[in-house]
């Protein structure tokens, strides 16, 4: 029995020069799909170039290291223990980029294997849901900042039901035995449909007088670099 655990710790296989580059530069040709891929969905602030580059190379380097690992199971576990100490602190702006992260590692892993059929028709079906739904993008929400004398706290929150049917949601209120601040949610929807009145929603709130002021702010999702 032990000396057949030690012939599965220490079994490997030895890999000749050109099946190790063919591996690497496939790998280095399908990670051009993942390139392509995160340049298409990703625009504005919410796209880094420099990520973009870091998935190809993760991809070759993944390949790289599973030519090494083989399948020597000793060698694959010390490589595990290895990389575990290893803490990544990339700051994710965009939760579709954990996506790309394991699409690269897992192109990196079937491309040192060999096994680039399954790497090819993975990237190909990835590629494609991406392209068409890789632009899809959360609504973004307007705020409605509001701060006033307190006690005309029931009038401005009257005001705003009304003007918007309902449809503002309340979500602070800060007070002080002088002030208050309201602020409100509501869908990008909603607010155009204010544009449809004659009166806009700050006129009518600076109308009632002891209004500080009145910031209209656009909340989005997706985080700036």
């Amino acid at each position: 029995m032990k000396e057949y655990l030690q012939n599965v710790l220490e079994q490997s296989g030895t890999l000749g020069l050109e099946e190790i580059i063919m591996y690497i530069v496939a790998a280095a040709l399908i990670s051009s799909a993942i390139y392509i891929s995160y340049w298409y969905t990703h625009s504005g602030t919410t796209y880094s170039q420099k990520f973009n580059v870091s998935l190809v190379t993760l991809t070759i380097l993944t390949a790289t290291v599973m030519t090494v690992i083989g399948n020597n199971v000793a060698l694959s576990l010390g490589m595990v223990g290895a990389l575990s100490i290893v803490r990544f602190r990339t700051a994710i702006k965009d939760s579709r980029d954990t996506t790309y992260i394991f699409w690269a590692i897992t192109v990196g892993i079937c491309c040192g294997v060999g096994d680039f059929v399954v790497a090819g028709i993975g990237t190909a079906v990835t590629f494609v849901v991406l392209l068409c739904l890789g632009r899809v993008r959360n609504e973004n929400r307007i705020l409605l900042i509001v701060r006033g004398s307190f006690i005309k706290e029931r009038e401005i929150e009257s005001i705003i039901f009304s003007y918007f049917k309902g449809k503002a949601v309340q979500r602070v209120k800060n007070t002080t035995p002088s002030h208050i601040e309201l602020i409100f949610e509501m869908s990008k929807k909603v607010y155009h449909l204010s544009y449809q009145q004659e009166t806009s929603i700050a006129e009518k709130l600076y109308g009632l007088g002891d209004i500080e002021y009145v910031n209209i702010v656009t909340q989005s999702d997706e985080i700036s670099g």
